[in-house]
């Protein structure tokens, strides 16, 4: 099982992608083996955009992100519906969040790799 955290500013108009940031960069965002990907996330305000892929597959159409909650706490299955989907060996993973405000807002979040079969 592999497993990652982050919580990231994102300034106003700016796009992240959070398994690909400068001295962040999660190893397993090249899947190493079948697998099912579980994501929780939420921004700290209304305003962010999400859109996930999963090698040519998208998973997730650019949507409205999930908001409140305290920056730094990571979010629970019980304060959040998980974004859950089956990946293949070799896919890369993208998690894309765009701030569509005019100030920064916070992203906290976790991804899940659970081998399949």
């Amino acid at each position: 099982m592999a497993f990652f955290a982050w919580s990231n500013s994102l300034a106003a108009g700016v796009s992240q992608n959070p398994l690909d940031t400068s001295g962040a960069e999660w190893k397993y965002k090249y899947v190493p083996y079948d697998c099912v990907v579980e994501i929780l996330h939420r921004a700290t305000a209304v305003g962010v955009v999400c859109q996930i892929t999963s090698g040519s597959d998208e998973i997730q159409q650019s949507s409205p992100l999930s908001a409140g909650g305290v920056t730094g706490v990571l979010t629970g299955r019980l304060n959040v519906e998980p974004v859950t989907f089956k990946a293949k060996a070799g896919d890369l993973l993208m998690i894309s969040y765009r701030n569509t405000t005019a100030g920064a807002i916070n992203v906290d979040g976790t991804i899940e790799l659970t081998r399949a079969g």
